[in-house]
């Protein structure tokens, strides 16, 4: 049984609560698999009139920006200590050279980072946090936070569900591949982001220690 067919055994509420849970979660810094949740919730919405599809995008967009919101609440009081304890806890996702990418990213892009953020699978765990750690100005952070989550979760809710309904006589077929096609996205963002967390890393590793005083 995958994604879409086991939400299908439970009741819209839950299905409501389970998107936002799930996205609000990973917005957090918990990674977890809220585009593919999403999706698969949207697919659905498409086939049973029971699970609303604006409820829905509500739902994914309020624990887009509810979790972020929490997040950046976390990052602002444990600071850097916070993602340095994470690092060693969870070096794959926390590690040195991830939050090397994701600081970059908010030097080059400022609070539009978290815009930009939502989008891709790896840096969404990051956005909250990070934002809070670097004590971004909260009203900057909420205003490109609830863009993003708008944007994000609404517009995939809606293109998913449009779709859905254009191709009832392939849906079927179409639910295996939109979820492979959310996976795929996934793990190209992933490696993308991991890719230049190397590099970062790599450019780090390589430059001159700085000059003790008497040597």
């Amino acid at each position: 049984m995958h994604v879409q067919e086991w939400l299908d055994t439970i009741p819209a509420v839950a299905i409501y609560a389970l998107v936002a849970g799930v996205i609000g979660l990973e917005s957090l810094g918990i990674p977890l698999p809220g585009e593919i949740v999403l999706v698969s919730a949207a697919l659905l919405s498409s086939q049973h009139g029971d699970v609303n599809p604006v409820v829905l995008g509500v739902c994914a967009t309020a624990g887009a920006v509810i979790g972020d919101s929490i997040g950046y609440a976390i990052g602002r009081k444990g600071g850097r200590p916070l993602l340095a304890k994470l690092g060693r806890k969870f070096p794959k996702h926390f590690g040195p050279a991830h939050i090397a990418t994701a600081e970059r990213s908010f030097e080059k892009w400022g609070m539009w980072a978290v815009f930009i953020g939502r989008f891709i699978a790896l840096l969404r765990i990051f956005a909250g946090p990070l934002a809070g750690v670097l004590h971004m100005p909260y009203w900057k952070f909420l205003t490109a936070n609830l863009l993003g989550g708008i944007v994000w979760a609404g517009g995939t809710t809606a293109v998913i569900y449009y779709l859905g309904v254009v191709a009832e006589d392939w849906l079927k077929r179409f639910s295996y591949v939109g979820l492979g096609v959310a996976v795929l996205f996934g793990l190209a963002s992933m490696l993308i982001v991991k890719r230049r967390a190397a590099k970062v890393a790599a450019e780090h590793a390589a430059e001159p220690e700085p000059a003790v005083a008497g040597d």
